[in-house]
C-alpha cells in the first residue's frame, strides 16, 4: 500500500502535536490555555433546585497548617472551589479567580480547596503571584458538596443553600458571577 506525501506529513504533523501536547513541559501549558478560551460563564442553579447544606461540619486546614472550620462560616457568602496544579482547567480558570478573589474578599469567604500536594501548590501560587486562601480536607467533606470533576465551584448564600455549582473552566470574574455575588452580599 502507498502512502501520499500528504499523507504521510498530516501523521507526522498529528504525532509531532500529541508528543508536544503530552510529552513536553508546554503540553500543560497548551492545555491551559485552550481550557481557557472555551471556559464559560457560570450560571445560577433554578431555586427549585437549589440545594441546602448537609451539614456545615467540616474541618481543613490551610497552607500554615492551621485548622479552619467551616461550621464558622453558617450565615457568610462562601465561594467554594476545588482544584488542583496537575488540571489545566483548574489553571486556566486562576487569573479569573484570583480577580474575583481581589475584588470580594472583604465581602465573601474564599475557600481554594486543593487536590493536590502542598509542596506543588505553594510553588504554584509563588510561581503565578497568587494569593488565595488555599485549604486541604482534614474531615469528610459535606456530602452535597462532592463531585467527581475538578474544577468544582460552589456559591452558597447566608441560609447555606448552594445557589450555584459548577464543574469544569469558568470565567468567574464575569458580569454574571459578580452580580450573582453583589446580590447575594446585600441579601438580608
Amino acid at each position: 500500500m502507498k502512502f501520499s506525501k500528504k499523507y504521510v506529513f498530516l501523521g507526522l504533523l498529528s504525532l509531532a502535536t500529541l508528543a508536544l501536547l503530552f510529552f513536553t513541559p508546554l503540553g500543560p501549558r497548551i492545555r491551559a490555555k485552550v481550557s481557557g478560551l472555551v471556559a464559560q460563564s457560570s450560571a445560577v442553579v433554578k431555586t427549585k433546585m437549589q440545594t441546602p447544606l448537609d451539614t456545615y461540619i467540616w474541618e481543613l486546614e490551610d497552607m500554615d497548617s492551621n485548622t479552619f472550620n467551616f461550621e464558622a462560616q453558617k450565615g457568610k457568602v462562601v465561594f467554594l472551589n476545588f482544584w488542583a496544579t496537575w488540571c489545566p482547567p483548574c489553571v486556566a480558570e486562576m487569573p479569573s479567580l484570583q480577580k474575583l478573589h481581589n475584588a470580594y474578599k472583604d465581602e465573601v469567604t474564599f475557600m481554594f480547596v486543593a487536590q493536590d500536594e502542598p509542596e506543588r501548590v505553594s510553588k504554584f501560587l509563588k510561581k503565578k503571584s497568587y494569593d488565595l486562601p488555599v485549604y486541604y480536607s482534614k474531615t469528610q467533606r459535606p456530602d452535597v458538596l462532592t463531585s467527581k470533576t475538578i474544577p468544582t465551584t460552589y456559591i452558597i448564600d447566608r441560609d447555606g443553600k448552594i445557589i450555584l455549582a459548577e464543574a469544569g473552566s469558568t470565567d468567574w470574574y464575569s458580569e454574571e458571577t459578580r452580580r450573582i455575588l453583589d446580590n447575594l452580599i446585600t441579601a438580608e
